[in-house]
């Protein structure tokens, strides 16, 4: 993924899907917004509905060219040929990965709120650090990651940068300066219509 002169959008997919419907909602996202790479982010360890799931998405993201990669398992982004993978765990597995995966896969890693980790992630070899959620909630233990944190990144650190989680029109202006992707996921899922949803993230990115 390379680094936009103004934000682009990383889609993550919900943490469960229907297989009968969310690949055609997923295209008709595709078909309208302009998207970087879009993450397989379930939360099921079946490895029979990952990969079922994998390859419905591929279908999808391979006839529009945008990289598909999935988030955790690593031996199943190489069997199956995916372009990558994004890690939970911060620094840990981001040397493995990438000796896994190979130069040419993405390899990103979540890193919460942590400065420390992201930098750790960024000279193992991650191709992109995300940061957190940027919106406080009182999930887990309430913390998430602040403006200056993006500000200091922007300025400091070569390494792209994804903000995410419980973003909104205020945060993405906020943060649109400071960020390279904005990775949205449950923000637009969750609403009646997808399209019109991401459509008003990208006016506030505008």
């Amino acid at each position: 993924m390379d680094t936009p002169d103004q934000p682009q959008l990383y889609l993550i997919t919900p943490p469960e899907i229907e297989l009968s419907a969310f690949p055609d909602l997923l295209a008709r996202v595709l078909d309208v917004h302009p998207v970087a790479c879009v993450r397989l982010a379930l939360s099921t360890r079946d490895e029979d509905r990952l990969l079922r799931a994998a390859d419905a998405m591929r279908g999808v993201t391979d006839a529009r060219d945008i990289a598909l990669v999935i988030a955790d398992h690593t031996l199943l982004a190489e069997r199956i040929g995916l372009d990558g993978v994004h890690l939970t765990d911060a620094a840990r597995s981001v040397r493995h990965a990438r000796k896994t995966l190979g130069e040419d896969a993405i390899v990103g890693s979540f890193c919460g709120g942590s400065r420390h980790d992201g930098m750790a992630a960024g000279e193992a070899g991650a191709d992109y650090i995300s940061f957190g959620p940027v919106l406080a909630s009182a999930l887990d233990d309430g913390s998430h990651a602040e403006l200056d944190l993006f500000q200091w990144w922007s300025e400091v650190i070569e390494v792209p940068v994804v903000a995410e989680g419980g973003l909104d029109t205020d945060l993405i202006r906020s943060l649109g300066p400071y960020t390279d992707f904005f990775g949205v996921g449950e923000e637009i899922w969750n609403t009646d219509d997808p399209v019109s949803a991401l459509a008003d993230l990208i006016a506030a990115m505008n």
